[in-house]
């Protein structure tokens, strides 16, 4: 989104529109394998989260801190978690 400038550009602002699509898709994937849809909906979420921080620090070179490293490291054990002890 960052790079489609508020949808002016129009390569990265179709994009954006593919890439939730497939999000959007891979969820409605899941959801016919997995019957709870608060827990699949809660992971979809919290890992989409989790990913875009990660990307925000490896790509767009957005600062690291300690608090930040906990926070996702309690994002992918709430995942595991929910996924695992289900």
């Amino acid at each position: 989104m960052k790079y489609a400038e508020g949808f002016t550009k129009l390569v990265p602002s179709i994009l954006v529109f593919v890439f939730y699509g497939l999000a959007l898709a891979a969820l409605v994937l899941v959801l016919q394998k997995v019957d709870e849809v608060s827990v699949v909906y809660a992971i979809w979420a919290s890992a989409g989260t989790a990913i875009i921080a990660i990307i925000g620090i490896i790509w767009f070179k957005e600062p690291i801190s300690p608090m930040k490293v906990v926070s996702l490291l309690f994002i992918v054990l709430g995942i595991l978690g929910l996924e695992l002890l289900d």
